[in-house]
């Protein structure tokens, strides 16, 4: 069943990808910078989302204020600006207590060259994926971001280095082009891939390093792009990473990423789908080293339709009731080595269905339900099992209702 309906999703993937598009993105205090347009040197807005998540299985249900942000924005000249995000996730953080977040999400400045290329320099998210530039939680569907780009993309990936933003005068071509920070492979985590690697502005090393490119084409609502990342996961001493049988350098022990995505639009129909790799070839080293479990590769992909239900009247164009659907297939061990163990329940089948309903374009009210398959649980990977713990299930629902909004 699993393998039948990701290929529906591929087969629809090929009929659509010329007859759905991309909505646009709501206007922003940082799009009114970025833009050039803000009507004062100093702006402020920001973004958030709340929802309520009940897990079949458990029997149990949640509520959390996810992720509040606040974005502050400069313009010293029309040449050279500054903006910055600081985020506040579940709400507030205790000592002594797990949850919780407090975290600076942008710190760059940019430098514009010419009406056509710009350089960001500080702490950025590389243009890699959908989500990671364009994460608004009201320019999304379902009340979650899409679990691809958490754990294979893992969104608003941001990190320390310089970007160049460009356009090709007279083709509909853009690029960027940039050197940040390497990972780290001694935190990667079983279960979550290399996301926990990322060092995200806090004491990054500095011995490894990694380059991030993309080039996208654009026509009408029409938006495809490709982007890949390379770069080192050991930053430690040569002296600590050959006792540790790791090679060290600029690009030592490799983390490969390679990701393309569509997105297109048409008369209320909207219509995106994102393919994702990981590589890291050297595995079965970094698990020598570290004992986490680390997969020689990882994919991810996706499919998601949507359709407006209130684009032809016109009464409420400045309304939105956007029922939607999306398949997403993932495996975080597709591969392992030779000393690394499979995780049936880390190759997993999502499929989120629900509405967006914007009465303004920067609010939106969701509902969704994920319905989640997973391989079977190894049981080599069971230490000390709790008695009071249930069998594993491969089969899931959750409910989420929420709201978001940017400003």
């Amino acid at each position: 069943m699993q393998t039948k309906t990701f290929t529906l999703s591929i087969i629809l993937f090929l009929i659509a990808g010329t007859l759905f598009a991309q909505r646009t993105a709501p206007v922003t205090s940082e799009d009114s910078l970025n833009n050039n347009i803000s009507k004062s040197s100093t702006t402020i807005g920001g973004y958030g989302n709340a929802f309520y998540q009940r897990d079949k299985n458990l029997g149990t249900s949640r509520l959390d204020l996810e992720r509040f942000v606040i974005f502050t924005g400069h313009k010293f000249n029309n040449k050279i600006s500054i903006f910055s995000e600081l985020e506040v996730e579940d709400a507030k953080v205790s000592g002594g207590e797990s949850g919780g977040e407090v975290a600076i999400e942008q710190a760059y400045l940019k430098f514009n060259l010419n009406a056509n290329q710009y350089i960001v320099a500080g702490l950025f998210i590389p243009r890699i994926g959908i989500l990671n530039e364009n994460h608004l939680p009201n320019t999304f569907n379902g009340n979650e971001r899409n679990y691809v780009e958490t754990f294979i993309l893992p969104a608003t990936w941001r990190e320390l280095g310089i970007g160049l933003y460009g356009s090709l005068n007279g083709l509909p071509l853009n690029y960027s082009v940039g050197l940040v920070n390497g990972v780290s492979s001694g935190m990667f985590n079983h279960g979550t891939g290399i996301r926990d690697g990322r060092f995200e502005g806090r004491n990054a090393t500095g011995n490894n390093l990694a380059v991030t490119a993309s080039i996208q084409y654009y026509q009408g609502d029409f938006k495809a792009q490709l982007a890949g990342y390379y770069g080192g996961t050991v930053g430690v001493s040569k002296r600590k990473a050959d006792s540790l049988n790791l090679s060290s350098g600029i690009f030592g022990t490799p983390l490969a990423i390679g990701e393309g995505d569509i997105q297109y639009a048409r008369n209320g129909f909207f219509f995106k789908a994102l393919g994702a790799i990981v590589a890291i070839p050297d595995a079965e080293n970094i698990n020598r080293a570290y004992a986490n479990n680390t997969p020689k590769t990882e994919y991810g992909a996706y499919v998601e339709l949507a359709y407006d239900l209130l684009h032809h009247l016109r009464k409420l164009h400045d309304q939105q009731l956007i029922v939607f659907v999306r398949d997403e297939k993932l495996d975080i061990n597709a591969s392992v080595p030779s000393n690394g163990i499979v995780d049936g329940t880390l190759d997993q089948n999502h499929v989120v269905a629900g509405f967006t309903y914007l009465p303004i374009r920067n609010v939106a009210i969701k509902a969704d339900v994920r319905i989640i398959h997973t391989g079977a649980q190894n049981p080599e990977l069971i230490v000390n099992p709790n008695p009071a713990a249930l069998p594993y299930q491969q089969n899931n629902n959750l409910v989420n209702l929420g709201l978001a909004f940017s400003f």
